[in-house]
């Protein structure tokens, strides 16, 4: 049963059409969270697989129509994310944290074949759509009073902590998020507000689809005999880590890494 501090708080997730974004919100919502939903909702051309549609979108919204409120935004776009943050003031009342989960894989070949087009996209996504959710939603959840508990949580990647073949560029990009939140946590030194890092092994993704195809495998499931669990992730175990970070209970965690790895990176 959600307290009584958890029914008033307010999230922002991008990528939240599916895979973890998706999970995460449905997360915040059992725990009595309302959720601004934020996805792209549209293809992009650098990438060789398809990303979430707008119906995919709506329908995570229609699960539950009084608590989530899902906005089509390219994360790529700052001032779109800084609208989309002020829509969850106006509906809800305010912001107490931030989910930065949208991304996309590119690789499948050694760096140096990898296209302008694809590294461009590793890094405007997965980078700079981290950074411009940072820009927009931490003024908004400085704006509560002290004592706070704001949260920011982005999604990186077992792929920044141990190189993977044929994906070096996804990689460097998820170690950039890493770089990013624990720089962020030290701007936030003293505000209540803390950021934090989810790096997640092989989770069962459309994204993780997409790179079996990167390595002309037939099943996802070939990516679970190198986690100490020996399976590919839910959704649902990432997502329950990111939504404990988003607590109030998550206090004395800032400026690192949770591994939800199932014990890839040891």
């Amino acid at each position: 049963m959600a307290s009584p501090e958890e029914c008033s708080r307010v999230a922002i997730v991008t990528g939240a059409a599916r895979g973890i974004g998706a999970a995460t919100v449905r997360g915040l919502v059992a725990a009595g969270w309302r959720v601004v939903a934020v996805d792209r909702c549209a293809d992009d051309p650098r990438i060789g697989y398809p990303l979430a549609t707008r119906a995919e979108l709506a329908a995570l919204a229609a699960e539950h129509p009084e608590s989530v409120v899902d906005l089509a935004v390219d994360v790529t776009d700052l001032s779109a994310l800084r609208d989309a943050v002020e829509v969850a003031v106006y509906r809800f009342g305010g912001l107490d944290a931030a989910v930065a989960a949208a991304s996309v894989i590119a690789g499948g070949r050694p760096l140096w074949e990898i296209t302008d087009g694809e590294w461009a996209a590793l890094f405007d996504v997965g980078v700079t759509g981290v950074a411009n959710l940072a820009r927009a939603a931490v003024p908004v959840m400085l704006r509560r009073e002290q004592p706070r508990s704001g949260r920011f949580v982005a999604l990186a990647s077992a792929a920044a902590h141990r190189g993977l073949w044929h994906l070096a560029a996804y990689g460097a990009a998820k170690h950039a998020v890493v770089g990013l939140v624990k720089g962020l946590a030290n701007d936030l030194r003293g505000t209540g507000v803390t950021a934090t890092a989810v790096s997640p092994g092989s989770t069962r993704t459309d994204m993780l689809a997409a790179t079996a195809g990167l390595y002309h495998l037939e099943s996802v499931e070939a990516f679970g005999q190198h986690q100490i669990v020996g399976r590919v992730l839910e959704p649902s175990e990432v997502a329950a880590v990111v939504c404990w970070l988003c607590s109030a209970e998550s206090a004395a965690i800032t400026g690192s890494v949770v591994h939800a790895d199932g014990g890839f990176t040891g």
